[in-house]
């Protein structure tokens, strides 16, 4: 059994596919055993208590140095004996010893097709912002591995969007969510559980 942590900052709704996911059997051989929330209010967490799972929140305005936080966070990850973290909708750039000590263990889903759209700064409706500006005709969402980078790691599903006449940032966010994010992040799930992605 896959044991898997998810680390999110808001509503959830890529955690919330997840759940989806196991309990219909799209996601075969894996638990979600922690959801971390940055963020004391983010439903995720009530989503997680929904399903029975541990819900926490440990925030960076609770410690006196971003190190300490790192420390607290790398922490509790640990007593849960993770086999998988999952960036789903995390906020907060992530330590590069947590990376070094989860290779090739991290994923994150990000809504573009890499590696257009991404990197510091793209992030949430600001990712949408900036494909419609530039007036491409397709996007879409990505899951990759996580490195010392931003969005930089190795690509393992994307799924492509249609972008529409009329689109407006909000409406395309959520078509990448319906189509692609909720799609593709539980099959790469299923995936790395079931042996057809390899861990570090």
């Amino acid at each position: 059994m896959l044991r898997v942590g998810v680390l999110v900052s808001g509503g959830g709704t890529n955690l919330q596919a997840i759940f989806d996911g196991i309990d219909n059997g799209v996601i075969r051989g894996a638990r979600v055993e922690v959801v971390i929330s940055n963020n004391a209010g983010a439903y995720a967490l009530e989503r997680a208590k929904a399903h029975g799972v541990d819900a926490l929140c440990i925030s960076p305005k609770e410690y006196e140095s971003r190190d300490l936080f790192h420390q607290a966070l790398l922490a509790r990850l640990d007593e849960y004996k993770l086999d998988l973290i999952v960036l789903a909708g995390f906020l907060v750039t992530i330590p590069a010893e947590m990376i070094r000590r989860y290779p090739n263990r991290i994923i994150n889903i990000h809504p573009s097709l890499l590696p257009s759209f991404c990197g510091v700064g793209y992030y949430g409706l600001k990712v949408h912002e900036g494909a419609l500006r530039r007036g491409v005709k397709v996007t879409g969402a990505t899951v990759h591995f996580v490195d010392e980078g931003v969005d930089s790691g190795p690509i393992l599903l994307q799924k492509a969007v249609e972008v529409k006449p009329g689109d407006t940032p909000k409406l395309l966010q959520q078509r990448v969510m319906e189509e692609a994010e909720w799609v593709i992040l539980p099959k790469a799930i299923d995936m790395i559980a079931n042996g057809e992605i390899l861990l570090g």
